[in-house]
């Protein structure tokens, strides 16, 4: 089974378990259509890998650990399209959730997976009772306060933003728990993992302004121009194109400089690679919006 293969498992068990016995019918295919399909995976193929590269002793627990996190990222696009935020329609070529089943449902989608999320990992403890302990701090954590997507999301009802903190939580959070998860799964420390996850993280948030800035909405799967229509700080605009396109090439340099010594880390590297290769968006200049 392949990476992507056994990742589309893990969340397909995640959502089963959550689907399991009598339940509201639509808010149980609300869940799968929140999670399915599931675009790039890119969160819990790096915590795949970085698990793999320090040897995953415990499939079971990296299964978790990445379905868990996967969930928690689904839940977060729900709760970000809601009329409430972004208002979106479209979500990766579809509907969004609050399009297809109501804003009720929406809103009960979203914290079913993250609960959800959280579930899987406490049955992880089963098998590795200390790892699970840790996961669950460490997705708890990145998903919260102070320093988590919430405050991400928080950061945009401020009148004052500081840019680098709004960044750091609003996508580099989930990017941190990538790396540390996949380290604590396979039974390694958390912290030497921290600034790989952080910098792929911000690489990640300067990729989709230069997305937001100069794709349309049917290239991007969702709405384009989100940040100019709602006036939130962005690379492109304190950079420009080329200063972003710049910004990313750095900061992609450094996170593949900052992987710690491992016994996979020459596999590691070249996922990161690979991963920047997707990330980094094809850009005309020209068809920037004014």
């Amino acid at each position: 089974m392949g990476l992507s293969e056994r990742i589309d498992a893990a969340v397909e068990n995640a959502i089963a378990t959550g689907q399991n016995g009598p339940a509201p019918q639509q808010l149980s295919a609300a869940l799968r259509y929140a999670c399915t399909p599931g675009g790039a995976r890119i969160r819990p193929t790096i915590l795949m890998s970085v698990a793999l590269a320090c040897g995953d002793d415990q499939p079971q627990v990296s299964d978790a650990a990445a379905a868990a996190l996967e969930l928690i990222h689904c839940a977060s696009l729900v709760h970000d399209d809601l009329p409430c935020f972004d208002d979106a329609d479209i979500r990766r070529g579809k509907p969004s959730v609050h399009r297809a089943f109501s804003e009720p449902l929406a809103v009960l989608t979203g914290d079913s997976l993250i609960i959800l999320a959280f579930d899987i990992l406490a049955r992880a403890g089963a098998v590795a009772p200390d790892r699970a302990l840790q996961l669950v701090m460490t997705l708890s954590r990145q998903s919260g306060m102070p320093h988590g997507i919430c405050a991400g999301q928080g950061w945009e009802s401020e009148s004052s933003i500081d840019l680098s903190a709004y960044h750091r939580s609003k996508t580099g959070a989930l990017f941190i728990a990538a790396t540390q998860m996949g380290a604590i799964a396979a039974g390694q420390e958390a912290e030497p993992w921290y600034e790989l996850g952080a910098r792929i993280g911000e690489a990640f948030q300067v990729a989709d302004d230069l997305r937001d800035a100069c794709y349309d909405t049917e290239t991007l799967g969702k709405p384009a121009g989100q940040d100019d229509l709602h006036g939130r700080p962005n690379a492109v605009a304190e950079l420009g194109v080329a200063g972003a396109i710049g910004r990313l090439n750095d900061i992609l340099s450094g996170a593949i400089a900052s992987i710690p010594s491992c016994p996979g880390e020459a596999v590691l590297a070249q996922m990161v690679r690979k991963q920047a290769e997707r990330l980094t968006p094809v850009i005309d200049p020209a068809r920037v919006r004014a």
